[in-house]
C-alpha cells in the first residue's frame, strides 16, 4: 500500500487565503512560505508585505506592480510599501518619489470624500472602512516621506511630517478610535525614535522607542515587536555600558532568524558588528556579526534587494 504521507494539496478557501496572508503581513507567521495566491489588490499588498518582511524584494515587487495598477487607495499603500523596499537598502531618494505619490494619492482621496469618519459610519461600515483605510495610508507615505528626508540628513524636514502625520492621527482617532491605527502609530514612534538618534537626543529616542515596543506587544504582529526591538536596542547605544543594547540585539537578531526576517536580521547584525560583537561582547562574544551581515545582505542580493551606495541615496 503506497504510504499515505503523499497528501492531496487542497486550496484555501477565500476567508483562509485571507486570514494567512494577515498572519504573515501583520500577525503571527511572518516567514511563512509559500503563500497563497492573491485575489484582489488588498491581498496583492498583503502578499507583498509579508514578502518584503522575508527579504524577497523581487517577488515583493511583482505584487506592488499589480496593486499599484489599480488606482485608489490601494495604489497608495502599493506605493508607499515599495517605498519602504527601496528605503530599507538605502535608496531615500527613489524612495521619496514614491512616498510622494503615495502622500498625493491618499490626499485626493481625503479630500474627495468630504466627510468625517464619524459621520460616514452612519452611512455604512464600508464607507467608514474606506476612510479609516484613506487616512492610513496617508500616514504611511507621511512617515516614510520623513524617514526619506531623514535619511538624507533633512531632520527638521522629518520633524514637520512627523508632526503633520500625529495631527492627522489624532483628530482621525477621535472618530475612529485609537484601535483603528496601531499600525501607523508604530512607524511613526520607529521613525521618530531614528530622528532622535540622528540628533544625539538619546533619551527622547529611547523615549520614542519604549512606545513603539509597548504598541507592538499589543499589535500582535512578530514582525512589528522584532523590528521594535532593534530600534529599542539602537536607542540603548548612548548609554555608557553598551551591554543592554547588545543584548537586545543579539534578542533581535536570533528571532529574526527564527522568523526568516532575512532584513531585520541584517540590520541587526549591522548594529551588532558596530557595536564590536564578537570582540568583547560578553554572551554574544562568540557571535561573529560581520559574517551574519555578509550571509544576510548576498540572500538579499538573491532575492532581488538592490543596495544602493552612499552617493545614490
Amino acid at each position: 500500500m503506497a504510504h499515505s504521507d503523499a497528501r492531496r494539496y487542497t486550496a484555501p478557501t477565500p476567508s483562509d487565503r485571507h486570514a494567512i496572508l494577515v498572519a504573515a503581513a501583520f500577525g503571527s507567521s511572518p516567514g511563512a512560505h509559500p503563500l497563497p495566491e492573491a485575489h484582489g489588490p488588498e491581498q496583492n499588498w498583503l502578499r507583498a508585505v509579508a514578502l518584503g518582511g522575508q527579504g524577497r524584494y523581487a517577488a515583493a515587487r511583482a505584487e506592488l506592480a499589480r496593486v499599484r495598477g489599480t488606482g485608489g487607495v490601494w495604489s497608495s499603500f502599493g506605493a508607499s510599501t515599495e517605498a519602504s523596499l527601496l528605503r530599507q537598502l538605502g535608496g531615500h531618494r527613489a524612495a521619496a518619489v514614491l512616498d510622494g505619490r503615495a502622500l498625493a494619492e491618499a490626499g485626493s482621496l481625503r479630500t474627495s470624500s468630504g466627510s468625517t469618519i464619524a459621520a460616514r459610519r452612519d452611512v455604512g461600515t464600508v464607507a467608514a472602512r474606506r476612510d479609516v483605510d484613506v487616512v492610513a495610508a496617508w500616514c504611511d507615505a507621511a512617515t516614510g516621506l520623513a524617514a526619506d528626508a531623514l535619511g538624507r540628513g533633512r531632520l527638521a524636514v522629518c520633524g514637520s511630517l512627523l508632526d503633520r502625520c500625529a495631527a492627522a492621527l489624532d483628530a482621525a482617532e477621535s472618530e475612529a478610535g485609537e484601535k483603528a491605527f496601531v499600525r501607523q502609530r508604530i512607524r511613526l514612534a520607529w521613525v521618530g525614535a531614528e530622528s532622535a538618534l540622528a540628533a544625539g537626543d538619546f533619551t527622547r529616542a529611547r523615549s520614542r522607542a519604549d512606545r513603539a515596543v509597548e504598541l507592538a506587544d499589543g499589535f500582535g504582529s512578530i514582525r512589528h515587536s522584532v523590528k521594535s526591538d532593534l530600534v529599542r536596542s539602537a536607542s540603548l547605544t548612548g548609554l555608557p555600558d553598551h551591554g543592554p543594547a547588545m543584548d537586545l540585539a543579539a534578542d533581535v537578531l536570533a528571532r529574526a532568524e527564527e522568523h526568516e526576517l532575512i532584513p531585520l536580521q541584517w540590520a541587526a547584525a549591522m548594529l551588532l558588528d558596530g557595536l564590536g560583537a564578537g570582540r568583547d561582547a560578553g554572551r554574544v562574544r562568540d557571535l561573529d556579526a560581520g559574517r551574519v551581515r555578509d550571509f544576510c545582505a548576498t540572500v538579499i542580493k538573491g532575492r532581488g534587494g538592490r543596495f544602493v551606495t552612499l552617493s545614490a541615496c
